[in-house]
């Protein structure tokens, strides 16, 4: 029998306890970063029992500029190898933030017909997620202070458009952008409120950018506001620079991590996304941290 003080340990753990058996479930991988053909790829995900992908490239060509018919194809593909899409990435305001000039304003005109046809795309896939960002610098650059205020009305606009047709944006962090940390992801999602805008969470990409992303940068976050999460792993070479390499070879707690967000209540995917370069190709790349990945999921 157990004592109280047992009894209450167990319940504070049972929603990792629960959580776990489902958690592969909600695995998926880019699936370019397996092979840019996706027959290749869901074959690779089904040897796995990988279930979710996330669509970026896929016939050498970005989702976006490839023609409806080849998405209804990949979807066609997708149906026969019981492989759901989990997000639609795209490169929406992954650009230099332009002036607000007539020129400028032209470029955004493009990028919103971007997002209009990435819609039209998840919509086929079968996804209400897309991936988006918040605008880049040069290197060598630091943030202008003065531009947040803009991008925050920018992407307010983006999140009403998608909004008003059932969609969710789901804002990545990445190296050289406004919106590259668990901090300025968390200033950015208190400053835009709107329920068609959520983070697509990369703790390894703020890590390269220098944040200890968990558990510092993570704890910023709002947890609700978290509808998406990327894996991977990173450590720093024998020059001190951080680089990509294989999950459980770098120095992030991907473990810590997992747990953490499940305490949290988060119920949305997971997509590993490699990134590290192998002399024996990507698949190989993606297989040796997929494995590797698994292998934590049964941990948590």
């Amino acid at each position: 029998m157990f004592t109280r003080r047992e009894w209450l340990a167990a319940m504070a753990a049972s929603p990792l306890l629960e959580a776990a058996p489902d958690l592969k479930s909600r695995l998926g991988v880019t699936t370019d970063e397996i092979d840019d053909d996706p027959v290749t790829a869901v074959r690779f995900l089904n040897e796995f029992g990988v279930g979710k992908a996330e669509v970026r490239n896929v016939w050498g060509k970005y989702n976006t500029v490839q023609p409806l018919e080849k998405i209804r194809e990949l979807r066609g593909i997708f149906d026969r190898h019981k492989i759901t899409t989990s997000v639609l990435g795209t490169g929406f305001f992954k650009i230099p933030l332009p002036p607000d000039t007539p020129e400028g304003r032209g470029v955004l005109d493009n990028q919103f017909s971007l997002l209009g046809g990435a819609m039209e795309r998840a919509q086929i896939l079968g996804t209400d997620k897309i991936r988006i960002f918040a605008f880049t610098y040069k290197d060598g650059e630091q943030p202008n202070q003065k531009s947040y205020a803009r991008i925050f009305e920018l992407v307010t606009e983006a999140a009403r458009r998608a909004g008003e047709r059932k969609f969710k944006l789901v804002l990545e962090n990445v190296g050289g952008s406004y919106v590259s940390t668990g901090a300025e992801a968390a200033r950015l999602l208190k400053a835009v409120k709107h329920d068609a805008l959520g983070l697509t969470w990369d703790p390894n990409n703020a890590g390269m950018s220098g944040e200890k992303a968990f558990p510092d940068g993570y704890r910023l976050l709002d947890p609700a506001r978290i509808l998406h999460v990327h894996l991977r792993d990173y450590r720093k070479n024998a020059a001190g620079k951080v680089e990509w390499c294989a999950v459980g070879e770098g120095e992030f707690d991907n473990l810590g991590q997992l747990r953490a967000l499940l305490k949290a209540g988060y119920k949305g995917a997971f997509t590993l996304e490699t990134h590290y370069k192998s002399p024996l190709g990507k698949a190989h790349a993606t297989r040796t941290s997929l494995t590797a990945l698994l292998k934590i999921f049964d941990r948590v």
